[in-house]
């Protein structure tokens, strides 16, 4: 076989973990306090959560965000623009 056939492919970069952050989990104390999403309020933020109207995880019965759940609740607000 060529060196060109057996070469090896190198994953897509947004599939890719870029670090820590991509596994890291934040409360909603810290994304609060970081201000990683719009909610000016640590309360604003749960009663979403309970209400399950934003992208989160309760790892044992704890509301927390992965880098994936940032990225989707982003998305959730986006506004497409009118076509011309």
């Amino acid at each position: 076989m060529t060196a060109k056939a057996t070469k090896t492919r190198t994953p897509h970069a947004s599939r890719t973990p870029t670090g820590e952050a991509e596994f890291r989990r934040w409360s909603p104390e810290e994304v609060v306090a970081r201000k990683l999403m719009p909610n000016t309020s640590v309360r604003s933020l749960k009663e979403l959560c309970y209400r399950r109207e934003i992208w989160h995880h309760k790892d044992g019965g704890r509301i927390t965000f992965t880098a994936e759940d940032l990225r989707r609740n982003a998305q959730l607000g986006a506004v497409e623009p009118l076509s011309a």
